[in-house]
């Protein structure tokens, strides 16, 4: 029996990254608990990216972006972060800035495998997986065609953050977030209470990431004409996939995991 001392125990594997050609920034993330797209994601155009996990403080990603605003590195950042947080030993948190510059700090506190990578232009971090190779993996697929869109990229880790291992128990809700210049998402994919949500995740984003462009004009010209055209007249047709099937071993698990606070 665990002791009610030790809090909730979490599992969350993410990873926050920019994009040298075009200076978006994105976080991908997929956890045990249910949305984490609202809580542990925190980007800004023209600002950087923080995540905030495992016990998650959503007040520390605005502190972040407010201190890259006013200056600070990301390192600079994660330490001010730190030193205000009394309970930051059960943190794990990922600062990225506008220059490229990248931080993390994974908490003593974290329950293994718990860890982090950090690289220019990439945060990756990891609590309660099944072991380092899931950081590992996330960061190599991440490093792969940096001609990629950035969405294609985060959620490519994502996906090779699950293949390797990702958590032993498994998850609930993920996310997908990015920005380019406008003060709104280009990408805000999330996905919640489903039994594999990274794979929900790309069912959506294959039907998204075609529509990106579209809907990013869209704002500035009404007059373009329904997705479905305007895909066509691009030689394109709009992707509506089914839902995956779950399988027994997916209901199973969806009917017996405890609800969490």
């Amino acid at each position: 029996m665990r002791d009610a001392a030790s809090g909730i125990e979490f599992t969350t594997f993410s990873l926050a990254g920019r994009c040298e050609r075009t200076g978006m920034f994105g976080v991908a993330i997929a956890t045990s608990e249910m949305a984490v797209g609202s809580r542990c994601i925190h980007v800004a155009p023209g600002v950087g990216a923080i995540v905030t996990q495992a016990s998650t403080n959503p007040r520390l990603g605005h502190l972040g972006l407010n201190l890259l605003r006013a200056g600070h590195s990301a390192p600079r950042a994660l330490e001010e972060i730190a030193a205000s947080d009394q309970f930051v030993e059960r943190r794990q948190l990922g600062a990225l800035d506008v220059t490229g510059l990248a931080a993390a700090r994974t908490g003593r506190d974290n329950k293994p495998w718990a860890g982090h990578r950090v690289e220019r232009n990439v945060v990756v971090a990891a609590n309660m997986v099944a072991g380092p190779g899931v950081a590992d993996a996330m960061l190599d697929a991440f490093r792969k065609a940096p001609e990629r869109p950035l969405w294609e990229r985060l959620l490519a880790a994502l996906e090779a953050g699950k293949a390797a291992g990702g958590p032993p128990n498994g998850e609930v809700s993920s996310g997908l977030y990015v920005v380019d210049r406008e003060p709104y998402a280009m990408v805000d994919l999330r996905v919640d209470l489903h039994p594999e949500p990274v794979a929900e995740l790309r069912r959506l984003a294959d039907a998204y990431f075609p529509l990106v462009e579209y809907y990013n004009l869209r704002p500035r010209d009404p007059g373009v004409p329904p997705a479905a055209e305007w895909l066509a007249a691009r030689g394109r047709s709009a992707s509506s996939p089914a839902a995956p099937a779950r399988t027994a071993r997916g209901r199973r698990r969806a009917r017996s995991r405890p609800a969490r606070a």
